[in-house]
Formats: C-alpha cells, sequence, structure tokens
C-alpha cells in the first residue's frame, strides 16, 4: 500500500496517533456535534452521547483498527485476507468494499462543505462579516458563496488539490508530516478561541447549556441522535481507520483517539454556545449554526474579522485532516491492485472525486431545482446515501465480523489484551450492544 519508495508503516505511536486523531476529528466535530446538540437541548443530550463514545463508539475505533493491522492490506485486500485466515465467507470482502466506497463518495460532498470553510475564512479576514447583524445579513453573505459557481468551484478544487498533495507525499512525508502540524496548530487556535469566549462572552451559560442536563429534554429520539453522533463523530466506518490500521504499530493506546476526539467537540462547543448566548442568538439554530448564526456573532464583536478568520480557519484544517484519511482507502486500494505510484494513484482518485462531487456543488446554484429521488437534490442523495446508508451498514458488519467471526485468540492478540472480564465485555458490544445500537438509528434515519 505504499510507495515503491516507501514501507508503509508509521514512524512512531505519536505519529500514528496524531493521524488517527485528525482523521476523527472533522467538519462532525465543528460544524455538526454544536448544531446536533442545540437542537437536542444540550446537557442531557451531551451526557448521552459521551456515554455512547464510551460504549459504542470506542470498542467499534479499537475493532475497526484491529482489522486493518490483521490484514496488514488495503480495506478490500485485509477483508479477503481475514476472510481465509478465519475460515469464513467471502461475503466479508463486501466490508472492505464499503471502507473504499464510503469515503469515495463521502469526499465528493464533504470536499464541497469543506470548501466553504476555506472561503469563509478568506471572506471573515477580509471583512465580509463586518455590520452584519441579523439572520438576513448572514444568509446573505452564505448566498454571495453558494450563488457563484465559479467561486464554490475554485476553493472546491483547493481543497481537493491540497488533500491530493498530502496522501500523494506517502505515509511518512505525507500523512504524517501533515498531521505533526496542523494537529498542533488546530488545538491551539481552538484553545485560544476558548480563552476569547471565556473573557468576552456568556462563557458560564455555555458551561451551563452543555454540562447542566435537563432530564425532561431526554427523549427516545434525543438517545437515538445521540448514538448517532458519537458514531459519527468518531468516524468509524468510513475506511480510514481499517487503513490506517495496517501502518500501525503495536504500542499504541487506541481510546486516546476517541478521547481527543470528544475533547475537541465539547471544546468547540465551549467556543460557539457563549458566543450564540451573548448575542441572543438561537442555539436550536441547526445546520445553519455555523455559517449563518456564528457570522452575526462575528459581525458584532470587537476584532471579529480576525476571531472569524480564525475560526474558519479551524474547521478548514479540521477538515483536511479528515479528508486525508478519506482519499488514503480508495488510493491505497488503487496502488495495491493495479501497482501504481501514490502520486499518480492520488491525483487519478482525488481528480474523479473533484468531476463527481461537481452536481453536490451545483445542487447550491445550478442544479438546485433538479430533485430526482425523494424530492432531494445531489448534494443530499450522496450525504444521506453515506451518512444513512453506506456507513451504518459498515459499522453494523464491523461489529458482527469482530463479536462473530473474528477468532477470540485473533482479537485478543491484536487488542492486547487478557482474557479478562474487559475483553468478555467488549465482545458482549461487538456481538450484541452495537449491531442493535446502529440498527435502531439506521431504522430511524430511513
Amino acid at each position: 500500500m505504499a510507495s515503491k519508495n516507501e514501507p508503509a508503516q508509521w514512524s512512531s505511536r505519536r505519529a500514528f496517533l496524531l493521524a488517527a486523531i485528525g482523521s476523527a476529528v472533522g467538519l462532525g466535530n465543528i460544524w455538526r456535534f454544536p448544531y446536533i446538540t442545540g437542537v437536542n437541548g444540550g446537557g442531557a443530550f451531551v451526557l448521552v452521547y459521551c456515554l455512547c463514545i464510551a460504549v459504542i463508539g470506542v470498542p467499534l475505533l479499537m475493532a475497526e483498527i484491529a482489522l486493518g493491522r490483521r490484514g496488514g492490506r488495503s480495506p478490500v485486500g485485509s477483508m479477503e485476507k481475514l476472510a481465509d485466515d478465519e475460515g469464513a465467507s467471502r461475503f466479508w470482502t463486501s466490508l472492505g468494499w464499503q471502507a473504499v466506497l464510503a469515503p469515495t463518495v463521502g469526499l465528493m460532498y464533504y470536499a464541497v462543505v469543506a470548501g466553504w470553510t476555506i472561503d469563509y475564512a478568506l471572506s471573515a479576514l477580509m471583512g465580509a462579516f463586518e455590520g452584519v447583524s441579523d439572520a438576513d445579513g448572514a444568509g446573505a453573505v452564505f448566498s454571495d458563496l453558494t450563488d457563484s459557481p465559479l467561486r464554490m468551484m475554485l476553493s472546491h478544487a483547493g481543497f481537493i488539490a491540497i488533500t491530493i498533495f498530502i496522501v500523494a507525499a506517502g505515509v511518512k512525508n505525507g500523512l504524517e508530516r501533515a498531521t505533526k502540524y496542523l494537529m498542533p496548530v488546530l488545538f491551539v487556535i481552538l484553545l485560544v478561541l476558548v480563552g476569547y469566549a471565556a473573557v468576552t462572552a456568556d462563557f458560564v451559560g455555555g458551561l451551563r447549556f452543555l454540562f447542566r442536563p435537563d432530564f425532561g429534554k431526554l427523549t427516545p429520539t434525543v438517545v437515538l441522535m445521540a448514538i448517532g453522533q458519537a458514531f459519527f463523530s468518531v468516524n468509524v466506518a468510513v475506511g480510514a481507520f481499517i487503513t490506517y490500521g495496517a501502518y500501525v504499530p503495536r504500542n499504541v493506546s487506541i481510546p486516546r483517539v476517541a478521547l481527543a476526539d470528544t475533547s475537541v467537540a465539547l471544546l468547540v462547543g465551549l467556543v460557539i454556545f457563549p458566543l450564540v448566548l451573548s448575542y441572543g442568538l438561537e442555539p436550536g439554530e441547526g445546520p445553519g449554526l455555523v455559517y449563518v448564526t456564528l457570522p452575526i456573532a462575528f459581525g458584532q464583536m470587537p476584532a471579529g474579522a480576525i476571531f472569524g478568520a480564525w475560526f474558519f480557519s479551524l474547521m478548514a484544517i479540521a477538515a483536511i485532516t479528515s479528508a486525508i484519511g478519506m482519499l488514503e482507502p480508495p488510493v491505497a486500494w488503487i496502488v495495491e491492485r493495479a501497482n501504481l505510484r501514490r502520486g499518480p494513484a492520488a491525483v487519478v482518485v482525488g481528480a474523479v472525486m473533484w468531476v463527481l462531487g461537481l452536481p453536490a456543488l451545483f445542487s447550491f446554484n445550478h442544479l438546485s431545482e433538479f430533485r430526482p429521488i425523494a424530492g432531494k437534490n445531489a448534494f443530499e442523495i450522496m450525504d444521506f446515501f453515506t451518512a444513512n446508508l453506506v456507513i451504518p451498514i459498515g459499522g453494523f458488519l464491523i461489529a458482527v465480523f469482530t463479536g462473530w467471526v473474528l477468532s477470540s485468540d485473533s482479537l485478543r492478540n491484536e487488542l492486547g489484551l487478557s482474557d479478562s472480564v474487559w475483553f468478555r465485555g467488549l465482545r458482549v458490544i461487538f456481538r450484541y450492544v452495537a449491531p442493535i445500537a446502529i440498527a435502531l438509528v439506521f431504522l430511524t434515519a430511513l
């Protein structure tokens, strides 16, 4: 899976952890977590979300990395090998194909939203949010972007090009080097923004909203949303971890990845909700919370141009570190099967994703009225297909394969665990808890 000049191995435990955290920390934490939390009432949702991360997210993350490490190949190659080793049906190769399909389709439309973060960071720096004081003004800023296909295509292409450049450079010179610098920068920006919110905004109100649960708002729907967000946030079944697992050393603390991922989501909440509450905005705004509501706050606060640029730069960095984990699985598969070098493989896959992502981009302007399936446009179809079908199916298959097909000895060896209560508890999660939870989310989403 490496280039012809480079063995596909992380150079150290720290290198893998930074890359894995980078893959997990994406727009799911910075864009989706705040608005899902706001819509579902804050503290009670956050409590259930954290429990779901611990009980479902971390075990599935461990399972996916273990499968990749034991297989040692691309997702498809790893599952072929594991099925043969365990004497199982070749049906399980479909899990490998899912781990290639999910990031391929996902990055097609993910790159469109990620391109917005680059555009918004530059727009904020140029003062585009100055004087924005209401939803109409913020909506006009967003409409100026989406009504310009050329502007969106440039940011979309720029984002894909950056991702291709990093992945083409290889494991050590590309993935490792990018996350080595980008992840510390991400955390520094995030901590500076948290400090700013603590000094200038309603930080106490934000803390109450996030961490004081109102159990009266805890409904079955909220619980299912928390399970879904935990699954989405940790980035399992998107192909990155089964691919990264093939490069991973054995002396790695896998739960640290989920801990860092959850910490970022909560810290982002401590930036957004104090600002939202300070300016009398609505926490339950929905998907527009970041792109429509926050520019109102940045437009009114002192030095809002600078801090707005910092915030959207934070989003762009998170999107890049996540995107390289999405581009890697199909690239690894092509390198393995077609015996191509990483550079040409990354360019081919990235270019195909850019072209096939154009319908998603145009669904905000030229193709906005084209809704061929269930009233959904191209962007919504890609999102529904990936987030509500391919990823949940992949998570279900990971849990079932790890719990019922992979032998106890194989699983223990990969996780480095003895036959303890902890290990037996994990087996119960893989066999029963995770499949049932994923099935419930899947059926609800449909």
